[in-house]
């Protein structure tokens, strides 16, 4: 059996995480029983959600164990296979974690699954047409349910999520304005994308000169808005909502270092009679198989064109994660493994 290469949580982040809290190690892959496959993982991704379970604090997901691979989506292809289903050869999509091989329960439900890369390449399926691509659809069409013609938002618009966000408001009639950090991004989704029109935040030291910006960009008010930052972008989109508008919060990234982030004004909770859901995509199984057809087929229309930043080799998964965190990566980020 190959030799396996893997990245550990080895301590716990105190604040702001660093390089020091993962360890590289190698160990044996072990021979496979019955009904296990042997997968050689081609990508990795990296996600914001990660970052918070490094901390022991409560969440909705137990913490990251000290000492064991780091929790992670994984593309790649079945090398060996004691399973009847699976064979080698198989492209298949997985949780294998920061790691080259897992070795994979086949009956386990939803753990391991075939994937057709005829029109969609394989790394698509880690965001565009994966839980990214799914996380987007779930809060535009369950929680959002836009009309048509209706005005809807989404910070972090050039990443897996917001992209995917786009495309699919765009496909339902809906005026989408988006908000990223950087000309360039911004550029990327509005002439690429096909957003209406988006907002660098970078531009904007507080979130009132942000809201003004956001009045000019949605001047019929917003009615739904998907929320992966808050802190000051939240509170400006907030001063711009109509009655009885939806927001989907889906992440925070601005207090994933465990700063408290304040709501300026939650009164406009009240005030605006607002819909504020937070989800957690993988509570909502039964409509991935929905999700993905859609997806899909934006994708091979060419009306999904999501971007990727790659980085090379596992051991560069703990600095490209970081720089996710940052805002330093271009659309989706991933790690290529072979």
């Amino acid at each position: 059996m190959p030799q396996n290469q893997q990245l550990v949580l080895d301590n716990r982040p105190s604040g702001e995480a660093t390089e020091s809290n993962f360890k590289l190690v190698s160990t044996a892959t072990p021979a496979l029983q019955d009904n296990q496959v042997l997968v050689r993982h081609h990508y990795l991704s990296l996600d914001p959600y990660m970052r918070g379970r490094m901390n022991e604090s409560k969440s909705y997901a137990v913490p990251q164990p000290l000492g064991e691979v780091m929790i992670g989506g994984t593309v790649g292809e079945v090398v060996e296979s004691r399973h009847p289903k699976f064979n080698p050869g198989d492209k298949v999509v997985g949780m294998g974690g920061w790691q080259l091989y897992s070795v994979v329960d086949g009956n386990a439900v939803g753990m391991l699954r075939r994937v057709d890369t005829t029109h969609v390449p394989l790394s698509y399926y880690l965001g565009a047409v994966g839980m990214p691509g799914v996380t987007a659809w779930y809060g535009l069409v369950k929680i959002i349910n836009p009309k048509a013609g209706e005005t809807v938002t989404v910070s972090a618009a050039s990443g897996a999520v917001g992209s995917a966000y786009g495309a699919l408001a765009k496909a339902r009639g809906c005026r989408v304005v988006g908000i990223a950090g950087g000309k360039d991004k911004c550029d990327y989704v509005v002439n690429e994308l096909g957003f209406d029109a988006c907002i660098d935040y970078k531009e904007h030291k507080d979130y009132v000169s942000l809201s003004k910006a956001l009045r000019e960009a949605c001047p019929n008010g917003i009615d739904g808005h998907f929320e992966n930052v808050g802190g000051m972008v939240l509170d400006a989109v907030m001063l711009r909502t109509n009655a009885f508008a939806r927001i989907a919060v889906c992440g925070m990234i601005a207090g994933y270092d465990g700063a408290p982030i304040a709501m300026t004004n939650p009164a406009l909770i009240l005030v605006n009679r607002m819909r504020v859901e937070g989800f957690i995509v993988s509570e909502h199984m039964e409509v991935w198989p929905e999700a993905l057809q859609e997806l899909g087929n934006l994708v091979a229309a060419g009306k999904l064109r999501p971007r990727e930043t790659v980085a090379q080799g596992l051991e560069s998964a703990p600095g490209a994660f970081l720089g996710l965190l940052k805002g330093k990566n271009f659309g989706k980020q991933l790690v290529k493994l072979i």
